[in-house]
């Protein structure tokens, strides 16, 4: 039985330490691995760690859910709708090396929530979207380096 896996995006300076360190801490290697991003995938219990560069360092990126598949993250984008939440809907979206459905909200605070399936991996970082970078507050960061930010 599939479940629902929460996510973490943390922004990193040195992505080879961090792999380093992460690899030592969570006593796991990392799932993907790629020069500007790093995902682990742990089991128990059920986290998607992203480690991502091009933000403040030491921070976090964003939150997430990961769903099993398409059909539950429309059911969620529907209940998100009726609570009208502002959102970022994206389907077939290629971010962090992987091609997903998703949608982006944000907290009551103003965190970024990623709620996505993933479809497949993806051998490009793609996440150029003029729209999700405006909707993360980045719209400065797409002229600058359009690869981060994402998942």
């Amino acid at each position: 039985m599939s479940q629902n896996t929460f996510h973490v995006a943390l922004y990193v300076e040195d992505l080879d330490a961090a792999v380093a360190r992460y690899r030592k801490l969570l006593g796991q290697e990392p799932a993907k691995v790629r020069h500007d991003y790093a995902k682990f995938e742990l089991v128990d219990p059920p986290v998607i760690l992203s480690l991502n560069t091009g933000g403040k360092a030491g921070t976090v990126s964003h939150l997430g859910i990961r769903y099993p598949g398409t059909a539950d993250v429309a059911s969620e984008l529907v209940r998100a709708k009726q609570e009208q939440l502002d959102l970022l809907e994206q389907k077939g979206t290629t971010c962090c090396y992987a091609k997903a459905d998703k949608f982006w909200v944000r907290d009551a605070d103003g965190l970024p929530w990623e709620m996505y399936t993933l479809l497949a991996d993806a051998d490009a970082e793609t996440a150029a979207d003029p729209n999700l970078r405006e909707f993360l507050g980045q719209a400065d960061a797409t002229r600058e380096r359009a690869s981060t930010g994402c998942c």
